[in-house]
């Protein structure tokens, strides 16, 4: 049984339970809330504080972990990155009032900054010669300014809407953060054969983000044309009509750039496309 560590609430929580889900990894509900196993696959899910995930992977109570990476950075316990999920996607940034002239990190010296990651903010301004005051706090960390408790903050930013309500503004970027998979680095080998069983899972989901299924018909003259705009991932499928100068042709495409795509496929004569989402992708 590979034991999951994940946070208990929050963007964090809703982005994995999703992913859990589309990999096929429901859980069973009981009166243990803390501490849930999966139906039909050897995992459990303890559900955590997310600064508390790092430590509890590092020492064993859970064998891996879903963690956002400002967590992993800033408590830095001995916990193997395994891979980068893609999502839950923000950044440590520091942020100062919107009146005030910014022309560079020397503006922070001599100050006080408020934040609730001082292991992370301590590095970056060493790193740049900078000394200031480091006041730690935890949560509110954007109305320190406005109550005279610091004069600038280091915090998550995601859209940067509770700068703009505080006013703040973002001047630098110190790190960008998503969701990591991390994991214990003494896992048992029986555990990592469910682990690698799960990243499986996981990249086959991730591989479809973004992409399209596309079906259409097309003149068997122009197919060469129509091969060079719509490559799939080794190569088009292509399928004979019952009328001998039509084909029917299919692929996968990145969303980004569908709407380009369709447009030339139209031009080279495509016709009755049909576009489908897709769920999974194994390559």
């Amino acid at each position: 049984m590979l034991r999951i560590a994940v946070q208990s609430k929050g963007r964090l929580y809703d982005e994995t339970m999703t992913l859990l889900e589309e990999a096929g990894i429901k859980l069973n509900k009981g009166k243990r809330i803390l501490l849930l196993s999966a139906k039909d696959f050897p995992v459990e899910v303890l559900f955590l504080r997310d600064d508390d995930i790092p430590q509890s992977v590092a020492n064993g109570v859970a064998d891996v972990g879903i963690v956002g990476e400002n967590e992993y950075v800033e408590k830095g316990e001995e916990a193997d990155l395994v891979k980068r999920l893609g999502f839950s996607k923000c950044r440590l940034s520091l942020a100062i009032p919107k009146e005030e002239t910014y022309e560079g990190v020397t503006w922070f010296e001599g100050k006080t900054i408020a934040t609730s990651y001082p292991v992370i903010l301590r590095s970056f301004l060493e790193r740049n010669g900078v000394k200031a005051d480091i006041h730690e706090i935890s949560g509110s960390v954007e109305i320190a300014p406005g109550i005279g408790l610091a004069d600038a903050i280091f915090d998550i930013v995601s859209s940067g809407s509770t700068l703009v309500s505080n006013q703040l503004k973002e001047v630098e970027v110190v790190l960008p953060c998503e969701a990591l998979l991390i994991a214990n680095k003494d896992l048992p080998a029986e555990k990592r054969e469910i682990l690698e069983e799960l990243l499986f899972r996981f990249e086959a989901i991730q591989l479809a983000e973004g992409k399209k299924y596309v079906l259409l018909n097309a003149p068997k003259e122009k197919l060469d044309e129509i091969i060079e705009v719509l490559p799939g991932m080794k190569s088009p499928t292509v399928t004979p009509l019952a009328n001998g100068e039509w084909v029917s042709v299919q692929s996968v495409i990145a969303e980004k750039h569908f709407w380009e795509i369709i447009g030339k496929l139209k031009s080279l004569g495509a016709e009755g496309i049909l576009v489908l989402p897709i769920e999974k992708m194994i390559i």
